[in-house]
């Protein structure tokens, strides 16, 4: 039984449009689909605008400087998107909550699932587990889903390099 549908999903998606922005609207329609979004969304003409408009919000809550600020950001992004929690049925998902009214665009979508995505992935797993990749000059969002909450870098490379850089200064 999945609880928290929104929480990792939406976090990862909004990870990977942050750190490889995709060329075009079909781009960002495609990494929805890749991690199961399977609505369709209705075609406007500024949908990559105001997709990447998005994920520059939600940007500022990945760098907020403390807890406090983030959740007050992510607050009020929450108030301009997300709707009251409905169920619903469709694509035979089975029944599960929407946190967004019905016919809403590509960008409206995003925000609001983005936003209660992050806001149930920091709540259930710690305020600390949204952060930029410490190996510099790495700028990339790591969304922190390990078990014991102690992910500092994107990727198994960054990793690797900055530890070799910890030996080298330490030789």
């Amino acid at each position: 039984m999945q609880l928290n549908p929104y929480g990792e999903y939406a976090v990862l998606l909004a990870s990977s449009l942050a750190n490889h922005w995709p060329s075009d609207r079909d781009g960002i329609e495609e990494r929805t689909r890749e991690v199961g979004m399977s609505m369709p969304f209705p075609r406007l003409p500024d949908d990559h605008a105001q997709v990447r408009s998005v994920i520059d919000d939600w940007l500022a809550v990945v760098d907020a400087p403390s807890d406090l600020e983030r959740a007050q950001l992510l607050n009020t992004q929450l108030a301009s998107a997300a709707a009251y929690p409905r169920l619903v049925d469709h694509d035979n998902e089975g029944w599960h909550l929407h946190y967004r009214d019905d016919g809403q665009s590509m960008p409206q979508v995003l925000r609001s699932v983005i936003c209660t995505g992050t806001a149930l992935h920091l709540t259930t797993r710690g305020m600390h587990r949204l952060h930029r990749c410490e190996a510099s000059p790495c700028t990339n969002v790591v969304v922190d889903v390990t078990r014991n909450g102690r992910q500092r870098y994107c990727s198994v490379r960054c990793a690797n390099r900055a530890a070799v850089r910890r030996h080298r200064a330490r030789a």
